[in-house]
């Protein structure tokens, strides 16, 4: 058998979004295998733990976000870079807001690209690096979602181009789509316990939401050292979803 000369894995990860939900678990899954997590978000982490470490910033205001990435730099030498923050901001075509789209653009996008800029020195000293990028599976199209849709889906051909272009230097870059999940920005648009989220559980494959915890897993999956001949790629934890039809 062929000896793993891949490096030793560095662990050390940003994780945007990080004060609940889905980030949350995702923190708490990476502390759990032995990273130092640093969370980006407008509030600290519900989490205590000695090897995680928290920047408060509004991650839709760019230029704050430019100098808390530069904060983060200076402090850690980060190769996993986990870009989860996102919101909805739902409307029908009619009324929809460009400053709601240009906003997703600032949050969804821009944050990845600055994320990412601010992390890759330390990527290619190292050549090595894990990139995921938290889509959904409304970026196969939903009704309320331009905006939303419109930004998750322009993650895809990020993370598509950047694949390309960073694999030669031992970093991968994936996706990781999700939903519907439990969590309070889903439980913004379905109120928690009717017959609404009933019904929808029944129409999910697998006939139950998901949880944050699932999620938290299959970004694990793609920020170990080992898997590092899996690039490019959109993994969906929907429960089926994503090749049936959903209807919140």
């Amino acid at each position: 058998m062929k000896a793993d000369t891949s490096p030793p894995a560095h662990k050390v990860a940003a994780v945007t979004g990080g004060s609940a939900g889905i980030g949350k678990a995702i923190c708490e899954q990476l502390l759990d295998q032995g990273y130092e997590v640093i969370s980006l978000a407008r509030r600290r982490p519900a989490i205590v733990h000695p090897r995680l470490f928290s920047i408060e910033v509004d991650l839709a205001d760019r230029a704050a976000t430019a100098q808390a990435m530069q904060a983060m730099a200076q402090r850690h030498e980060v190769t996993t870079v986990v870009h989860n923050a996102g919101v909805i901001r739902a409307a029908l075509l009619p009324d929809v807001k460009l400053e709601d789209l240009d906003a997703l653009v600032d949050l969804h996008l821009g944050c990845a690209v600055q994320m990412l800029q601010a992390a890759l020195p330390a990527m290619r000293q190292r050549q090595f690096g894990r990139v995921v990028l938290l889509s959904s599976r409304a970026a196969l199209g939903l009704a309320t979602r331009t905006s939303y849709s419109a930004t998750k889906a322009g993650m895809l051909g990020m993370a598509r181009t950047w694949a390309l272009e960073l694999a030669p230097e031992g970093i991968t870059v994936n996706v990781v789509a999700p939903g519907p999940i439990r969590t309070d920005m889903f439980y913004d648009v379905v109120q928690q316990g009717s017959d609404r989220e009933r019904q929808l559980a029944a129409s999910v494959p697998v006939r139950r939401l998901g949880e944050a915890a699932d999620v938290a897993r299959a970004v694990a999956f793609l920020a170990d050292a080992a898997n590092g001949f899996v690039t490019g790629q959109v993994l969906y934890v929907c429960g089926g979803t994503s090749v049936g039809s959903l209807a919140l």
